[in-house]
């Protein structure tokens, strides 16, 4: 059975509202934290000190956007910019201790939301579709990069 891909992109993109939908209003209950900023404070531990653009990278939003969104996670104490001594340029960003503790309550919600949320879809599955997106986001990265 050949599968309509339009179709297959609208159905993607209106699982992913509605799953974001529902973890941002526990992390926003329980938290008092967005989706959006837990994203971003993740990707910051991951990769240590970074700049805005290696967010920009990460996450594919322009670098007025991010800066912004830096903007919040720093004033709301998450997070903190530095000099970057090797480009007067740029800043580094770096997680708080706020950050970290932030960041230590929200990540278990984020995880026990995703698992509740995708209980009836198999392990098999959700790999299969990890790998499908991962080389989807991959090919769309790579496209963006010639651009």
């Amino acid at each position: 059975m050949a599968v309509d891909r339009a179709e297959w992109f609208l159905d993607l993109v209106r699982v992913e509202i509605r799953l974001y939908t529902a973890i941002e209003a526990r992390l926003q209950a329980e938290q008092e934290v967005t989706l959006g900023a837990v994203h971003l404070l993740l990707i910051i531990r991951r990769l240590g000190s970074c700049r805005v653009f290696d967010l920009v990278q990460e996450i594919g939003i322009t670098v007025g956007a991010m800066s912004k969104a830096v903007d919040r996670l720093e004033t709301a104490g998450l997070c903190a910019r530095s000099a970057n001594p090797g480009d007067r340029r740029s800043s580094l960003i770096s997680l708080t201790a706020a950050g970290e503790a932030k960041l230590a309550a929200a990540e278990p919600v984020l995880h026990d939301e995703v698992r509740r949320r995708s209980a009836s879809i198999s392990d098999r599955s959700i790999q299969g579709m990890a790998t499908a997106l991962a080389t989807l986001r991959s090919e769309l990265e790579r496209d963006q990069n010639r651009a």
